[in-house]
């Protein structure tokens, strides 16, 4: 169990950034337009140019929360780092998961308004499956903790 553990939390080192520039969704202005390819990266340099608040939020939830949780997760796994940190560990991850409630606001209130067309893309599916992996990681690894 330790070692899948393990390996399934590496694999989100790699997983994460594939993720972030992986499309989310594809949404257009007209149903008659193309529609473009929106991913976390893409997302957060059109924010930065209009709402910098907003752009340090979201890239805290949806980029360093996530990966310093699989890095913490890795360190106590291999050793390098106690299990009494879980609990900020597991903190983080909730962190990330309401990045994942934002893109689902964010679709659901531009298919409310009708204006343009939205459709979600693999990303979402990839990103969405991330952070639930990494919340199932800390989980088990919280459980693996107690009973040692």
């Amino acid at each position: 169990m330790q070692t899948a553990l393990k390996i399934t939390n590496l694999s989100l080192l790699v997983l994460f950034p594939i993720a972030w520039f992986a499309p989310l969704m594809r949404a257009g202005l007209l149903p008659l337009f193309g529609l473009s390819e929106i991913s976390v990266i893409s997302g957060l340099q059109s924010l930065w140019k209009s709402d910098v608040f907003l752009a340090l939020v979201v890239t805290v939830f949806a980029l360093f929360a996530p990966y310093l949780k699989t890095i913490g997760l890795a360190l106590v796994h291999f050793d390098l780092l106690k299990a009494k940190t879980l609990p900020v560990l597991s903190y983080m991850g909730k962190l990330a998961m309401a990045d994942i409630f934002l893109i689902a606001l964010y679709v659901v209130l531009a298919k409310g308004v009708g204006i343009g067309k939205v459709e979600t893309a693999w990303g979402l599916y990839l990103f969405t499956a991330c952070i639930v992996a990494s919340l199932l990681i800390s989980m088990f690894t919280t459980k693996s903790a107690a009973t040692d």
